[in-house]
């Protein structure tokens, strides 16, 4: 895997955007009683988890498992959103966007959607929809770490900083001077 998508990887890992469909469960527990011992969908907590440790090609397969058996909208989104990083990791960018834009359809103040979908858009070279989704999310969730991590890779792209270092030689060559005369 290499430095840019684990850069990605950290960005949608570190911040929860690869949603736990453990805590899905907890807030679909409350629409009605069950009994849940462990995640509801052992297909998606094995699939985030998998997309976490690093193999985003397992979690891609655990995780369709665990939207064919979703049970209810959280599971859903869960899947769907976790659908859109893990597709990205394994550089199927197009893919991904299926996943975003279907989750982004369920919940349109979903900000974690909008920041994968910004680094898919990202991947695929689209950067005004790349821009546009990370206003979006920012407008959403204000302050986020992760947005801003997203934004930043963003600027590195379209707009890298060049470094402009000079070495100045002349302060070393005193330093030795200097140096040599206290060892007289």
């Amino acid at each position: 895997m290499n430095s840019r998508m684990l850069a990605v990887l950290s960005i949608l890992a570190g911040a929860g955007l690869l949603w736990s469909p453990v805590v899905a469960a907890q807030k679909s527990a409350v629409q009605g009683p069950t009994t849940v011992i462990g995640p509801r969908n052992p297909w998606l907590a094995s699939g985030a988890r998998a997309i976490e440790d690093g193999n985003p090609q397992r979690g891609v397969e655990l995780t369709e498992i665990g939207l064919a058996n979703a049970q209810g909208s959280y599971e859903r989104k869960a899947a769907l959103s976790n659908l859109c990083a893990g597709y990205l990791l394994i550089d199927k960018p197009e893919h991904a966007l299926d996943y975003c834009n279907r989750v982004i359809a369920m919940d349109t103040n979903f900000w974690r959607a909008y920041n994968n979908r910004a680094l898919v858009y990202l991947a695929l070279g689209r950067y005004a929809e790349s821009e546009a989704d990370i206003k979006t999310g920012q407008a959403l969730r204000p302050g986020s770490s992760k947005l801003k991590d997203t934004k930043a890779m963003f600027l590195d792209t379209v707009a890298p900083v060049e470094p402009i270092v000079e070495i100045d030689e002349r302060r070393a060559h005193v330093e030795d001077k200097r140096g040599d005369d206290e060892s007289k």
